[in-house]
Parts: structure tokens; sequence; C-alpha cells
């Protein structure tokens, strides 16, 4: 790892090929979505899973709430 941090690492989701929950919850499409490799630096769609969920309720983009979201904005917008 270069020190980037992906999403299921630092939410500790364990839902990554391989890992705890992927068995009993199934693996995050995050996890596995090779076409965003790379994508702010990340591996898979590690760093870009807001735009694979559905985040809007009401009007309102949930990821402007979330910690990870926040966490990228401020490592990658300059």
């Amino acid at each position: 790892m270069n020190g980037i941090m992906n999403c299921w690492e630092f939410n500790k989701c364990g839902r990554q090929p391989g890992a705890t929950l992927a068995e009993d919850l199934g693996v995050c499409p995050v996890t596995i979505a090779t076409f965003a490799n790379g994508l702010n630096r990340g591996v898979n769609g590690g760093r870009i899973c807001w735009g694979f969920h559905d985040r809007v309720e009401n009007g309102i983009w949930h990821c402007y709430n979330c910690d990870f979201y926040n966490f990228i904005i401020k490592e990658e917008v300059v």
C-alpha cells in the first residue's frame, strides 16, 4: 500500500474480498470495480465510493455528511 487509504480501510467495513463480513453481507461492489482503479489514487472504487450508491434522499446528498467523503475532499482538492 502506498499510504493512500480506501473506503473499506477507513471505515473498517470488512466487505472487501476475503474479509470477515464479505461472506455474510456480500462483497461491496466498490472493492471490485476495476474500471475505477486509480481514480483519486485509490484501488478499484475505493476512493470514489460515493459514485456507486444512491446517496440522494429527499434531495440531500448524504455523502456531504460522510467522514470518508470529507477526508477525500481534503486530500484530493488543493
